[in-house]
């Protein structure tokens, strides 16, 4: 039978056969899609799914969508009246005889183990009535000139030549690169490495969906990475802009052992270095580890100049078998060829699934008939998207059959194994299991016969694959792609300055990819680069922040000048939008401290630096106006005649913020001439204290702390602002401008009219033994409590006359109380609090002011 079939087509081959052969980049595709389109109908057959969809899109561009069909295992787009096909090899109608054009593509893989043979029998068989082109290598040529009779043999020389280059390490491999790993383990470590220090890859496996490495070649085609990371899948129907071929091994496991690559499938895949007229480059990686990753000086001639040795068989598998039985059928499909150009295809995937199944009695016994065998092969047939092997395989296959010999699928059944399959959480490999999965529902949802509601299936299918694989290249940009490095990478050599520089708020941009922030003068590298990228970051944007910078100082001067800007000064430093941009240090006096530029300021600059601290300074002195009443005490206590009591004096009120106990000022040591002065510097000459009264508003004793923090010296805490407010907890020491009063606080102005106002009183009342009487509404109306009004009172050296209390008989208001005055001491006495009871001093004299 097989003799028959092959003497067929050896003695019927219809003229206008022409194999056009040659290494790669020689435009064999290119001139098959022009002869196609030259004809009134065409048919081309690719290895791969992915080529077949890229070529259909370029049909479909000069035919119409209308004109083109696109049959793949699992995807079919066939319009009524589609006269142009693009199909995988496997999907090709071989014994239609319709089309006025037919051509193999890459005819050199009926060699391939898996699917050779497949490849063998459209070399025999697919023909077109006007013309059949057979394109691939040209180690096929003498099996070609065998096998086809009266063949046309064209040679098409490469556009480019390609050169080895050597080994070099990974971070020496230059851009537009493709590294070809053989694993996807290595393709991850390598994709990993150039995400760190070149921004990373585009990746590129077998195992991804058509749509997913389209995503991801787009990304490298663009020029968004410069680096692409793939398996041997590059090197074959993928046409790219590589100048460089990187090969990270030169061995691989092809299914069945670990042996080193054939020459030719080197120069297929460094091959793709090098496009049109360009030159392309071709080498290996050091440190990539084995025995046999170094081109052998042999090797190395044979891809240069493009000679292999010729092959010397294809594979080949009875391609019409028959039905009659599973052992007629499995008989056939063992069956050796009758020609010594040809060898008996490896046992594929679809075979040893058959014979496993049929020796399984439960399956094999359910196989019955000329239609049931044929039926059964089709289902043993499906392809092994899972690569998961023949155990695994051959069971799904099964539970398939079960389904499928009673009748077609019903479309409930088969929209809930898409549906389940429809989720893009997980990470790339729980993806990838996906799409492969879902791709076998997207080959059983296009079979005829197989599914009813086979159009909404299909279209079903496709869209789960379509989001699954959008996912998948989410994942695998976000994993292997740092878009910022990769910018920066591109464009941080000579044309640096012409990178795209600009501020957002706070954020720096660089070619619109944010690299970090501006906070102040200071640049903060975004805290989610990895700790590899933030030495990249700081150099691309140090060649632009010294403008930035400088036009940020000279606004901010402006802004200073013009007194619109947002500085405070707080802790001792100056602060501008919440940044330091300077520290007050101590000075040569407590109202002179030093201004020490931070350091963010010496990136700006010299000139706008210059022009900002001396903008800052005049802002200080500025500030500082609430405290020119103690700076002209300051230069009162530097004149020649202010003499040594004087000076001491206004010493003290400065380092006390102008506000001092009249105890500790020496004050009563003053000769008369010299106490005018003190009234003619605005300083109030108090009962307890001495102070400037301009020195206790809010403002003025803020800035004197601040002051007295920078110097090192003590300043107390700021009190609530009330009249008589709390003393802080846990402090006993009063804060500036106040005077303790026990559990009050009392600010100095105020105690001391209280004061005054006791004072007058005393002149006014009667000064005999029963002392005078004090109207105590002031104190009320300030807050004070009866033991603060009293201690105050004391501390003023008055002191209460307590009247003795009504006999118990007696009846009617408490006698009030009196005082007396008695010059205070002047040394530190301890104090005694006057008891609370409710006949005290301060009871009487609430009594006397409600009645």
């Amino acid at each position: 039978m097989a003799y028959d079939r092959n003497a067929s087509a050896r003695n019927d081959a219809p003229s206008g056969v022409k194999a056009v052969l040659g290494p790669t980049n020689t435009g064999k595709t290119h001139l098959a899609i022009e002869r196609m389109c030259a004809h009134s109908s065409g048919m081309i057959g690719f290895p791969l799914r992915l080529l077949a969809r890229e070529v259909y899109d370029r049909v479909v561009k000069i035919k119409g969508e209308k004109s083109v069909a696109l049959i793949t295992g699992e995807e079919r787009i066939e319009p009524k009246d589609a006269r142009y096909l693009l199909c995988t090899a496997e999907a090709m109608p071989v014994t239609e005889r319709s089309m006025a054009f037919v051509a193999i593509d890459e005819a050199q893989l009926a060699a391939d183990r898996e699917r050779g043979h497949v490849f063998t029998d459209r070399l025999l068989h697919a023909r077109g009535r006007e013309e059949t082109m057979i394109l691939g290598s040209s180690t096929i040529e003498p099996l070609v000139r065998a096998l086809v009779p009266g063949v046309e043999i064209v040679t098409r020389p490469r556009f480019s030549t390609l050169t080895h280059a050597g080994a070099k390490k990974l971070s020496r491999v230059p851009p537009r690169s493709a590294i070809v790993a053989f694993s996807s383990e290595q393709v991850y470590a390598i994709a990993e490495m150039l995400r760190r220090f070149r921004g990373g890859a585009a990746v590129v496996m077998g195992a991804l969906s058509p749509q997913t490495r389209n995503a991801q070649v787009a990304l490298y085609q663009s020029g968004e990475v410069d680096y692409l990371v793939a398996t041997d899948a590059i090197g074959m129907g993928l046409n790219l802009d590589v100048e460089h071929v990187a090969f990270a091994g030169l061995s691989k496991f092809d299914g069945r052992r670990h042996r080193r690559l054939t020459t030719a499938e080197m120069a297929q895949i460094a091959g793709r270095a090098g496009r049109h007229q360009k030159d392309g480059t071709f080498g290996t990686l050091t440190g990539s580890g084995g025995h046999d990753s170094e081109f052998e000086a042999d090797e190395i001639y044979a891809i240069e100049e493009h000679r292999f040795a010729p092959l010397t068989k294809l594979f080949w598998r009875e391609p019409d078998p028959r039905f009659d039985s599973l052992a007629t059928l499995i008989a056939d499909l063992e069956t050796p060829p009758d020609r010594p150009e040809l060898a008996p295809a490896p046992e594929a995937i679809d075979l040893a699934v058959l014979k496993r199944l049929t020796e399984e009695g439960p399956v094999a016994d359910s196989v019955r008939g000329f239609a049931q065998v044929r039926r059964f092969w089709e289902v043993c047939r499906l392809p092994d998207f899972r690569q998961q092997g023949v155990e695994t395989h051959s069971r799904f296959v099964a539970r398939l059959w079960e389904d499928l010999r009673q009748g077609e699928l019903g479309a409930d059944f088969v929209a809930g194994q898409i549906a389940q399959l429809d989720r893009t959480g997980g990470d790339i490999d729980t993806l990838q299991g996906r799409i492969a999965a879902i791709r076998s529902w997207a080959y059983i949802a296009q079979r005829p016969d197989w599914v009813l509601a086979r159009d909404e299936m299909a279209a079903r299918a496709r869209a789960v694959e379509a989001r699954l694989s959008d996912a998948l290249h989410g994942k695998l940009t976000e994993r292997f792609i740092n878009r910022r490095t990769a910018v920066l990478m591109r464009k941080l050599g000579t044309d640096a300055g012409l990178l795209s520089v600009r501020l957002e708020d706070e954020e720096l941009l660089v070619e619109g990819e944010h690299i970090g922030a501006l906070r102040g003068f200071a640049f903060q590298v975004d805290p989610g680069a990895r700790l590899s990228d933030r030495k990249l970051l700081l150099a691309a944007a140090e060649r632009h922040l010294s403008i930035l910078l400088q036009k940020r100082a000279d606004t901010l001067v402006e802004s200073i000048h013009e007194g619109t800007a947002a500085i405070a000064l707080k802790d001792g430093a100056l602060v501008w939008d919440g940044h330091k941009l300077a520290s007050l240090a101590p000075g040569r006096s407590l109202l002179a401290p030093l201004l020490v530029p931070d350091r963010t300021l010496d990136a700006v600059p010299g000139p706008s630096r210059k022009a900002l601290v001396a903008a800052l300074e005049a802002w200080l002195d500025t500030a500082f106006a609430p405290l020119a009443p103690l700076a002209r005490l300051d230069e009162a206590s530097r004149a020649a005649d202010a003499g040594p009591d004087l000076r001491a004096l206004l010493i003290t009120l400065v380092e006390r913020g102008g506000i001092a106990a009249r105890e500790e000022t020496g004050v009563d040591r003053l000769d008369k001439a010299r106490r005018p002065m003190l009234a003619r510097l605005g300083v109030r000459v108090g009962a307890l204290d001495l102070f400037v009264p301009a020195m206790l508003r809010p403002q003025a004793i803020a800035l004197w702390r601040q002051l007295a923090h920078v110097a090192g010296k003590p300043a107390g805490s700021a009190p609530e602002p009330q009249m008589a407010p709390a003393l802080p907890a846990g402090n006993r020491r009063p804060p500036p401008g106040y005077r303790h009063l026990g559990k009050q606080l009392l600010r100095l102005d105020m105690a001391e009219k209280l004061l005054r106002e006791a004072h007058d009183s005393r002149a006014s009342g009667d000064r005999g033994r029963a002392g005078f009487t004090l109207d105590p509404a002031r104190a009320v109306s300030m807050g004070l409590t009866t033991a603060s009004y009293a201690r105050l009172l004391r501390l003023g050296g008055f002191q209460p006359i307590v009247p003795r209390p009504l006999a118990g008989d007696a009846h009617g208001p408490p006698a009030p109380i009196r005082w007396r005055w008695r010059p205070p001491r002047r040394q530190a006495q301890p104090e005694r609090t006057l008891p609370a009871r409710r006949d005290g001093a301060f009871a009487a004299l609430a009594d006397m002011v409600r009645g």
